[in-house]
């Protein structure tokens, strides 16, 4: 693939867990490749990670949406800090008689976008929970991404009490300054609000900003192969 003079960098996050980000983020990932536009994914920090199948894991799934093999040093390589107790970092790190440095999580980030800017390539780093999960006894992802200095992708559901936790989540990216690229409401389980609505008054409240619905997936061993086209509205680039 040649160098994209238009690549950038972008922090998915979300405003709770399991909501959706690494489908997000692996999309937008293999829409890219299959765009002829060259891509790259983080996933920095991960708990809750089976060492025995990584492969299922969020980093796993990045690996294989890019058309990479999921091995240790690919593993290590996009996920440094690696944890396996399914709690905040700085909990999952605690059991395990270790803690995150703040500042080489920041300086590994940093390298990276670097690195991507450089070789003309978009650059995904997914954070870990939502935006306010504690990443260390101190920073939470809030602070992570506001580091950074890169635009935010936020992840959002349509469960009843998403409308409330993902304007929250918007507002306290804006409140540090955070650019917003766009929202996606990634449609839950349990819906019984619906995608369609939640979208439309995440919207109202959120006036300049795209907000983006994303259908559920059925379950599939690879949901990123069909999700709907991304890259354009998300991340506004064709």
């Amino acid at each position: 693939m040649k160098p994209d003079p238009d690549a950038r960098a972008f922090f998915v996050t979300a405003a709770g867990t399991e909501i959706g980000k690494t489908l997000v983020t692996a999309a937008l990932g293999r829409q890219l490749v299959d765009a002829g536009r060259p891509a790259r994914a983080l996933k920095p920090v991960i708990s809750g990670l089976d060492e025995v199948a990584p492969e299922e894991s969020d980093s796993g799934q990045l690996l294989a949406a890019l058309g990479r093999p999921v091995d240790e040093a690919t593993m290590a390589e996009i996920s440094p800090w690696r944890f396996g107790a399914p709690l905040s970092p700085h909990m999952a790190a605690a059991a395990e008689g270790r803690e995150i440095d703040f500042g080489a999580l920041v300086g590994f980030c940093r390298s990276a976008v670097e690195e991507s800017a450089a070789a003309g390539e978009h650059l995904l780093i997914e954070g870990v929970g939502g935006v306010m999960v504690p990443v260390t006894a101190r920073e939470t992802v809030l602070d992570w991404i506001a580091a950074l200095g890169l635009p935010a992708v936020l992840v959002g559901g349509s469960y009843l009490g998403a409308l409330s936790h993902t304007l929250t989540a918007a507002r306290t990216l804006e409140a540090e300054g955070v650019e917003i690229a766009a929202v996606v409401i990634s449609e839950s389980a349990e819906n019984s609000v619906g995608l369609a609505p939640t979208a439309e008054t995440i919207r109202a409240f959120l006036p300049g900003n795209p907000v983006v619905p994303l259908p559920r997936i059925a379950a599939a061993a690879e949901p990123w192969r069909v999700a709907p086209p991304l890259i354009e509205s998300v991340l506004q680039t064709k």
